[in-house]
């Protein structure tokens, strides 16, 4: 098993990526899949490396990566040490580091002989979802997309209330429940999502895409609505809408994650997804 970890490369607003890659070495092509966290997420959360490796032993070649501006640093990437990148980070900046994760992954020399160029993969959760979908429909490269509990609305999330905050106080502040931190989000947030509307709009991606969609929820996740999971199977024609009875929106899994085993939910999703991207 091959494991790249902690990998610097250039993100948005000179702030840096931090990604790993987990791969079977093998001098033969792999499809690459990218995993995309969510909001508050990170790359070593939960049983993500533990999902990596799964994954690298079932024949792909597997990146996670921290967006620049998901609030963790180069030097402890699995803690929010920078409150200040977080309260900066929008969707553009989500969208444009993909794009360089994307990049970065099909030209640097360590892979070119590992991945197949063409069976680029996208799976996202939560947030990340979302910014899946968008990516998907603006990137020929990517040929599958896979959403665990995705958000399918950016421009209307957003309460009249924390909107009211926003332009009287300039920010507003959301609770991390397991660190207890007071995470800020900058009025810039909302002004980003009024500047890109056209661009932010998750189901009419879906609507366009051309290329295989597996749409994953749980049916009692208590973050991201089942609706929202209805709405994306119902733009997108071709997708196909797996909902797991009973699972949650991380379907069981806490971090930290020091189980040997897949929790029953995470597991039934797991093999879901890497099935729904070897066929």
């Amino acid at each position: 098993m091959q494991i790249l970890k902690n990998i610097v490369i250039p993100g948005s607003k000179e702030k840096p990526i931090v990604l790993d890659v987990f791969y079977k070495q093998s001098q033969k092509p792999k499809p690459l899949v990218l995993f995309v966290h969510g909001f508050k997420g990170f790359k070593d959360w939960g049983h993500f490396n533990a999902l990596a490796e799964h994954a690298a032993e079932e024949g792909f070649v597997f990146l996670k990566f921290n967006f620049s501006h998901n609030g963790t640093t180069v030097q402890d990437p699995e803690n929010f040490g920078d409150l200040e990148a977080f309260g900066n980070n929008n969707y553009v900046i989500e969208l444009d580091d993909l794009k360089l994760v994307m990049d970065w992954a099909l030209s640097v020399e360590e892979l070119q002989s590992e991945i197949d160029k063409e069976k680029l993969y996208i799976l996202g959760h939560s947030r990340g979802g979302g910014i899946a979908v968008l990516k998907a429909g603006e990137d020929t490269r990517v040929k599958k997309l896979v959403t665990w509990a995705a958000v399918s609305d950016f421009i209307n999330r957003n309460k009249l209330r924390t909107i009211q905050t926003w332009q009287k106080d300039g920010v507003v502040y959301t609770v991390n429940s397991r660190t207890k931190q007071q995470m800020p989000l900058y009025v810039q947030f909302y002004e980003n999502i009024l500047a890109n509307r056209d661009r932010f709009h998750i189901t009419r991606a879906a609507k366009n895409l051309q290329i295989p969609f597996l749409i994953v929820h749980g049916t009692t996740d208590e973050a991201v609505k089942l609706s929202d999971a209805e709405d994306l199977h119902k733009a997108c024609k071709q997708s196909e809408l797996f909902m797991v009875e009973g699972a949650g929106h991380t379907f069981e899994v806490r971090h930290p994650f020091s189980g040997k085993q897949f929790p029953k939910n995470a597991d039934l999703v797991i093999n879901k997804t890497l099935a729904f991207f070897k066929g």
